[in-house]
């Protein structure tokens, strides 16, 4: 006995011995302060992470796709409320029903496994019914951007291969004047108001099933399996128009599972839901939560900065969440409100500016904030779990060597990845920008990329040969900075960046900069074309509807923080930004206006270097065009 307790103290302190040798040469002793300062995050994480993978690996074992695990929650809590929306309130059990009615009535038209059908609708709790009834025969949904009009509808429409398209009242004029050109699609009207005309040969949605029976067609949920395509949720198409991601229920559940074991919701939750149904954010990680996990949810037609609060105390919420510019809006919207109270607890989303987080936070009190970051294909996945201002979320350094998520240098110019004499991309070191990756592995669903319905679009994402031949990465195409401590920061799209007088610009540090120079105001920064110069020159649209922007303290703070490079050369003052309807700011509308005075009806200036100041172009204009004036 007393040789076996020497033994394992020997081997203990060989340990220690072995422990301490490693940090305290080479340079390494700076690991140990690293770890004092993020043992309690990391641990955090891997508390919340190991549960989460349990879970999808047991529904991946039993095929437990999404209509499954509806049908199970709804049976098991069919009396408790699953939306409050307005004035109506919807239990479980009604939207299992309306989902039945949905289900039988396409099986009665022949639909089957793999067939879509198209949704544009506002945000309501039928919304949700619809696309579950449509699942549980196999049916996949795309979910359309209410936003959209002519051409782009159009292409959203066919380049899902749908069958039928449902709209609303709402959209009913915008499928019109696409409806000649939509080819052998059937069309529902979902009537909204008694006033909406139904058109030649449109059907009546809830006409159509008023008689369908409530039972649950369990046979056809039977049929399907998790890696089958559940919905296609379109990306924003900063590049052309919108790609058509591949949701399949093996990602939904990850996705939705990770946001629920990391903001551990639980039953007496309730959820307020403001954004656009069709985005992911809303549409699947949010709602997910109700249909998956039979969290209640508030859900709201629009977002309205003016009503967020008193919409939460009116309903009881307890977690919200927030995407792009909302929770700027929120702020402006009860500036200078001190008596604000509310119960939530814990808001989540992503997108939040740095110079908006603090205020944001401690105006409100919220307890704590989640922004997360991923794209709704892919499979580079990160939250931030202590509410560390900036940061999108991290990666303990001592998981670097083995984590499926990492950074990768990238050339300044072509943001192309770099490659060694091996032709094999480099990790990036800390505080170095680089390209996000994530390993794909085909046969786990936490890490595969399902990619677009569009192949060639899902080949133009994917990078071969990264670490070693043979392995395949996702490219998100973002530029982040990790530092030391293993936090992770957005810094720019590779499409965002711009080059002028041979320099890269980085649109969001300039945007922060700006921020902090002129106070909390709508603001973009993006590269514009000039006649006789090479690259792109930089403009700010900023929103000054009080119209008390000082261009000249602009300028002067610009001129203290940049390099003159960096400095934008135009600026553009207008009401309001243009918004896509998740609330990100079009650039590429502004990109094409850019500085022309015969397509932009707002003030534009320029910026004078000796003035220090902005200045009309007007009467410079032309000079700019024929390149008289250096900028």
């Amino acid at each position: 006995m007393f040789a076996q307790i020497l033994c394992c103290q020997i081997w203990l302190l060989l340990f220690v011995l072995l422990v301490s040798w490693f940090f305290l040469t080479n340079g390494r002793y700076r690991y140990l302060y690293i770890l004092y300062k993020t043992w309690r995050r990391d641990l955090r994480g891997l508390s919340k992470v190991f549960p989460a993978i349990l879970r999808i690996a047991k529904c991946e074992k039993n095929q437990d796709t999404i209509p499954k695990l509806f049908t199970k929650i709804a049976t098991s809590r069919p009396h408790k409320v699953a939306f409050y929306f307005e004035d109506e309130t919807w239990t479980f059990g009604q939207i299992e029903a309306y989902s039945n009615k949905i289900a039988n009535y396409f099986i009665s038209l022949g639909y089957e496994r793999g067939d879509t059908v198209a949704l544009l609708l506002e945000n309501r709790p039928e919304y949700a019914a619809i696309w579950i009834g449509l699942s549980k025969i196999g049916v996949v949904t795309a979910l359309i951007n209410t936003n959209l009009v002519s051409k782009p509808l159009q292409h959203c429409i066919s380049v899902a291969n749908v069958r039928a398209l449902i709209f609303g009242s709402d959209f009913a004029n915008a499928v019109k004047e696409i409806y000649p050109q939509s080819g052998e699609i059937k069309l529902y009207h979902f009537k909204t108001s008694t006033s909406a005309e139904q058109g030649n040969g449109v059907l009546d949605l809830k006409d159509c099933i008023s008689s369908q029976s409530v039972a649950s067609p369990q046979k056809h949920i039977n049929m399907a399996n998790t890696k089958d395509k559940l919905l296609y949720i379109y990306t924003s198409g900063t590049t052309g128009l919108p790609k058509a991601a591949k949701i399949t229920h093996a990602r939904f559940n990850f996705a939705v599972t990770g946001i629920n074991y990391f903001l551990s919701l639980d039953g007496n939750d309730n959820f307020y839901n403001p954004l656009p149904l069709y985005h992911a954010t809303g549409g699947m990680l949010t709602i997910g939560q109700t249909l998956i996990f039979g969290v209640t949810m508030t859900l709201r037609r629009k977002f309205s900065a003016s009503n967020f609060w008193t919409d939460c105390n009116k309903y009881n919420c307890t977690v919200a969440n927030y995407i792009g510019e909302t929770c700027r809006y929120i702020l402006a919207a009860h500036k200078g409100k001190s008596n604000i109270t509310h119960g939530v607890k814990k808001m989540f989303g992503n997108g939040l500016k740095k110079d908006v987080w603090k205020d944001f936070v401690e105006t409100f009190k919220i307890p704590e904030l989640f922004e997360f970051y991923g794209s709704t294909e892919g499979n580079t996945n990160l939250i931030n779990l202590d509410n560390t201002i900036g940061s999108v979320g991290f990666l303990p350094f001592y998981l670097g060597p083995i984590f499926s998520i990492c950074l990768i240098k990238c050339d300044d110019e072509t943001k192309e990845p770099l490659r060694d004499a091996n032709g094999l991309c480099i990790r990036c070191k800390d505080n170095e920008s680089g390209i996000l990756i994530g390993k794909i592995y085909k046969k786990i669903s936490t890490h595969s990329f399902d990619g677009y319905v569009d192949q060639k679009e899902t080949s133009k994402k994917i990078l071969q040969d990264v670490f070693k031949k043979g392995d395949s990465y996702f490219n998100s195409g973002d530029l982040m900075v990790q530092d030391e401590f293993g936090y992770l920061y957005f810094k720019d799209r590779t499409g965002d960046t711009y080059r002028w007088k041979g320099e890269n610009v980085a649109t969001t540090e300039v945007e922060l900069l700006v921020s902090d120079i002129i106070g909390p105001k709508e603001i973009v920064v993006y590269g514009v074309e000039v006649p006789n110069a090479d690259g792109k020159a930089g403009m700010i649209a900023v929103a000054d509807k009080e119209k008390s922007l000082n261009r000249k303290a602009l300028a002067e703070g610009l001129k203290a923080h940049l390099p003159t490079y960096a400095i934008p050369i135009f600026l553009r003052v207008m009401e309001s930004l243009p918004m896509t309807g998740t609330f990100k700011v079009k650039k590429n509308e502004l990109q094409k206006d850019g500085y022309d005075v015969n397509l932009v009806k707002e003030d534009v200036y320029v910026y004078d270097s000796k003035k220090v100041d902005y200045v009309p172009i007007k009467p410079l204009y032309e000079d700019i065009l024929a390149g008289k004036i250096k900028l």
